[in-house]
């Protein structure tokens, strides 16, 4: 049996354990999204990531204050 096989099974005997926990992580995955798709943009689309989050930083440290 390949590797990935075995991890076939082991997920599966797991969800049969406990399937709420799949659940669980198929919510949070959805809530997150893909963060990867960030860095795969072009220049300008890693610009404007760039320029929210250092906005996004501004803003929170001025809140503090």
């Amino acid at each position: 049996m390949s590797k990935a096989d075995e991890q076939d099974k082991k997920q599966i005997e797991e969800n049969k354990i406990n399937p709420t926990g799949n659940l669980g992580e198929s919510i949070n995955r959805s809530i997150v999204g893909d963060l990867g798709a960030l860095s795969q943009g072009g220049c300008l689309t890693k610009i404007i990531t760039v320029v929210i989050i250092i906005g996004g930083i501004l803003i929170l440290s001025r809140c503090t204050n």
